[in-house]
């Protein structure tokens, strides 16, 4: 089968006063109607994967790849206009944390209909319907309230609920989650899962799922990319996660605390410079 996304020897660049500063340095991968989690410690290069994929690198930075393709289209090569018109409809980023990513000056309401009047002619009425349902959806209480307030009323988890809802009512076919739950509580966080896994195995979707939770990766994602200083360093199944044979990724592993085990400090990640190379 064609895979939905393929991504070659993707590199992102920034020229700085500084120097030359490479962000992503030869990220290879494809992706198919799946879910792919791509792990690894700040900075190493996941987001800007993110980022590049739907062309949302400013200036200074530079993106080049041997091949950056969405069901066969080349994003690299299409006019702006283009990609804006597969911007969320058929490609959409819940972005990491909504206090950015949200309008400050706009209520949630008229951000989450702004969208389906505009691209998909709703009429205000069933926009809004259609808003409301999806608020619903991800566990928001008052729905009808929240519609009304602007992002600075909202709790952290609620925003980051409003953004998952923003990014899901077009149902896009490539979704990129960039820590899509890590403001969210326990309860939360599993209706929201549970909504991607619908998505993927009922309507095809291809998600991205950008996290630190390695444990979270490894039981809701098919597969792992394991990110360090801008490159994969390894690639395996997630249920294969604990298995995984690279020192930096067994160090990460090493790093995360157990319920119930030892009280001492947890180790520190060695990291050879060979890794990055």
């Amino acid at each position: 089968m064609k895979p939905l996304l393929e991504v070659e020897d993707l590199k992102v660049a920034f020229d700085t006063p500084g120097g030359r500063v490479e962000a992503v340095r030869g990220v290879s991968f494809t992706l198919g109607r799946e879910r792919l989690g791509i792990v690894g410690e700040s900075g190493s290069g996941k987001t800007m994967t993110g980022r590049a994929i739907l062309r949302l690198v400013q200036p200074p930075g530079r993106v080049t790849a041997k091949r950056l393709a969405f069901d066969g289209r080349d994003l690299l090569s299409l006019p702006e206009r283009g990609m804006r018109a597969l911007r969320g409809r058929r490609l959409a980023m819940v972005m990491q944390d909504p206090k950015y990513s949200l309008n400050p000056v706009m209520t949630v309401g008229r951000q989450l209909t702004e969208g389906l009047r505009r691209r998909d002619r709703l009429s205000a009425g069933a926009a809004r319907r259609r808003a409301v349902a999806m608020l619903e959806a991800v566990q928001i209480r008052d729905p009808e309230r929240v519609m009304g307030a602007y992002p600075h009323e909202l709790s952290g988890g609620m925003g980051q609920r409003v953004m998952i809802a923003m990014m899901l009512i077009p149902e896009p076919d490539l979704l990129i989650a960039d820590e899509p739950t890590s403001a969210l509580d326990v309860t939360v966080e599993a209706e929201v899962l549970r909504i991607l896994d619908g998505l993927v195995r009922e309507r095809g979707l291809g998600l991205i799922f950008i996290s630190h939770d390695l444990p979270l990766v490894a039981r809701f994602c098919d597969r792992v990319l394991v990110m360090y200083a801008g490159r994969v360093v390894e690639s395996l199944a997630a249920s294969e996660l604990e298995q995984a044979r690279h020192p930096y990724t067994r160090g990460l592993l090493r790093c995360l605390p157990a319920v119930g085990g030892p009280r001492g400090p947890l180790p520190t990640l060695r990291r050879d410079p060979g890794w990055a190379e």
